[in-house]
């Protein structure tokens, strides 16, 4: 098989048509050059170039050659600097997995920030609950996780993203949606729509946590997963809620969603998660990005 060496040596001169003006376009004397076209001719078979005493022409199997010549050299050009930047964390592929409602919001801004600084990297973003994720990212299945606490302090880093408050969600025309701040109380007199304990375990905790603290009791109507769920069923009239700041981009109409009057409730916290063992050259870089959001923020 022959060597990229002698494929330069032989574009040089089939461009140049000339031995000396080829040899001195790579930076050696005739000899060697000469001795490597002869050594490629020998190697495939063929000759390649006429030789005169002041003229070099290309065969007709030089001149078919001389086009799989140059994309040979431009692939070859071409994998080494995506080598690098992939080495460099400028370029490659990173698996992010994500909550549904951290979309509302945070994925968004880190997904745009990636885009205009990182416009040669491949963004994979899977959606998943905050406990699959965990389990993906221990079978190397993703190399990011968006997710809610709790995070397990082995083998993993991270870092929080976003904290934001709940809003109380009421239907439209509810008289509660005439209220500049709604209390708990107001909420937990009725009737309420509340969070799957497994699909939307860390929500359904939040409540669970927020009313006990505040010593009500409400009345769950409804266990659902999503949010934008949970809106639809306000929108109904069937309910009440309690949902992410966020939910207000999904603008939905028929819903009013209003600041809770209890200042001393707990924030909605996300994480970006990896592990500690992740070699991905990108992982620092998106870290990086997701850190100066933070800031930004």
């Amino acid at each position: 098989m022959f060597e990229l060496s002698q494929v330069r040596c032989f574009v040089a001169v089939a461009e140049e048509l000339h031995f000396g003006r080829a040899a001195a376009r790579l930076n050696m004397t005739q000899p060697p050059l000469s001795r490597q076209i002869q050594i490629l001719e020998r190697i495939l078979g063929v000759k390649l170039l006429q030789r005169g005493n002041r003229l070099v022409r290309l065969t007709p199997a030089g001149q078919s050659f001389l086009t799989e010549a140059r994309l040979i050299l431009t692939l070859t050009e071409s994998a080494a600097l995506l080598a690098r930047r992939v080495a460099e964390g400028k370029a490659g592929s990173v698996n992010i997995g994500f909550t549904a409602a951290s979309s509302y919001s945070y994925v968004p801004e880190l997904v745009a920030a990636c885009r205009q600084q990182l416009p040669d990297v491949e963004l994979i973003l899977k959606e998943m609950v905050s406990g699959d994720q965990l389990k993906r990212l221990g079978a190397g299945e993703i190399d990011i996780g968006l997710l809610r606490p709790p995070i397990p302090r082995t083998g993993l880093q991270f870092f929080r993203v976003k904290a934001e408050p709940m809003v109380a969600a009421v239907p439209a025309g509810h008289r509660l949606a005439r209220a500049a701040t709604i209390g708990l109380p107001d909420l937990a007199a009725e009737p309420f729509i509340m969070y799957a304990p497994y699909e939307a375990r860390y929500f359904h905790d939040l409540l669970v946590e927020l009313f006990s603290r505040a010593a009500l009791a409400p009345v769950y109507i409804q266990h659902l997963a999503q949010i934008h769920s949970i809106l639809a069923i306000v929108h109904s009239g069937v309910g009440v809620a309690l949902v992410p700041e966020a939910a207000e981009n999904l603008q939905f109409s028929g819903v009013a969603l209003r600041p809770l009057a209890d200042p001393q409730q707990r924030a909605a916290e996300l994480y970006f998660v990896w592990r500690d063992d992740n070699d991905n050259p990108l992982l620092p870089v998106i870290a990086a990005i997701a850190r100066n959001l933070v800031g930004g923020a």
